[in-house]
């Protein structure tokens, strides 16, 4: 009896679920903004509020994307899926939204947290959390590669909480859609050279050598 046959990777649902309910919740929270100036203050915590609803609905959602279309729901996704609905929920019930803006302080630093924790351990808890994402990489290159992202998440937690210190809830928001997504796809960029270096994608060349497409 044959074994089923493996969900296909497709970068464009991983970009999907990873961004979407954030790109979701930007939408949706100019789309409540008030556009009276005598209602901006009330108004404002209102949109948050609807808008954090819509969110934690898309979160959801990509769950199950997730499932439908990747063929599994990474432990990364389901950490973050719990703190949004979590730092979410205080957000529509006490209707204050500092705490969607401490939501990703609290997701960077538990996902440094696990990776430090794995990395004094010897293990690369990020092969774990990302389920084998990258195709041919050494346990060193894992390793490294759970080291630099645990410095990173870091580096988020404390730019976040700088920002939103500082920044009104609009400019926070767009800093953190457009600006900090921006800046973690830079990062991963400059991880590619080392992942190339401990076998990134060794094992797809090594398939179509041995077995080569007809034609």
């Amino acid at each position: 009896m044959s074994e089923p046959a493996a969900k296909p990777k497709s970068s464009w649902v991983n970009l999907l679920v990873d961004y979407g309910p954030l790109l979701v919740f930007f939408l949706a929270y100019r789309w409540f903004s008030p556009k009276d100036p005598d209602s901006q203050s009330l108004g404002a915590v209102v949109a948050v509020t609807k808008s954090t609803v819509v969110f934690m609905v898309a979160t959801v959602a990509a769950l199950v994307v997730s499932k439908w279309r990747l063929g599994h729901i990474s432990p990364m996704l389901w950490l973050s899926t719990i703190l949004i609905i979590g730092f979410g929920s205080l957000t529509v019930f006490l209707g204050d939204p500092v705490w969607i803006q401490i939501k990703p302080t609290a997701v960077y630093l538990l996902f440094a947290g696990v990776l430090f924790g794995g990395l004094l351990r010897g293990k690369p808890m990020l092969k774990m959390m990302l389920q084998s994402a990258f195709d041919g990489l050494s346990d060193e290159g894992w390793l490294k590669l759970s080291r630099n992202w645990a410095w990173f998440f870091l580096f988020l937690a404390g730019l976040n909480e700088a920002l939103r210190h500082t920044l009104s809830f609009d400019t926070w928001l767009m800093v953190k859609l457009w600006g900090v997504s921006a800046l973690s796809f830079l990062f991963t960029f400059t991880q590619i050279p080392m992942l190339l270096r401990h076998g990134l994608g060794e094992e797809a060349e090594a398939e179509v050598e041995q077995n080569p497409p007809a034609g």
